[in-house]
């Protein structure tokens, strides 16, 4: 995924036609919201943030619009246990630090071959489709 502002529509719309789908202002919408703060957004959060450019979207059109990012690998889904689904725009392989405290996640860059020797750990037999990695942890209090 390219990381020019201008470049971004020109992505998400071959992602879209490599899929059989067409772009939507809708989609460009919420694909911008989350390449413009990312932040691990939930789906609620997105809808806030689109409301200004675009009033007339509904929550239900924004659930919609992260479900076909997420089915187009435009955009990764960041789950923590009993917490609402996040999405998340980085596609590069990384981990999440999760800070339970203040509710933010970070992205933790992991080298290739940290992720290779991950993978090996699985069981004779099996392909790997995704790894995905959570540290959870808070900042510890100031002495």
């Amino acid at each position: 995924m390219s990381s020019q502002p201008h470049e971004q529509p020109a992505v998400l719309a071959e992602r879209l036609a490599h899929s059989g789908l067409r772009n939507t202002p809708q989609r460009e919408v919420v694909y911008r919201a989350l390449l413009h703060k990312r932040d691990h957004p939930t789906a609620d959060e997105v809808y806030s943030r689109v409301r200004s450019e675009m009033p007339s979207i509904s929550l239900a059109t924004v659930y919609n619009c992260l479900e076909t990012l997420v089915q187009c690998d435009l955009v990764r889904q960041v789950n923590f246990e009993r917490g609402p689904t996040r999405y998340c725009p980085n596609l590069m392989p990384h981990a999440h630090f999760h800070d339970e405290k203040t509710g933010a996640t970070h992205d933790i860059t992991m080298p290739p071959d940290l992720i290779d020797r991950i993978r090996s750990l699985v069981p004779q037999g099996y392909a790997v489709k995704t790894v995905e990695v959570t540290f959870h942890g808070q900042m510890p209090p100031a002495s």
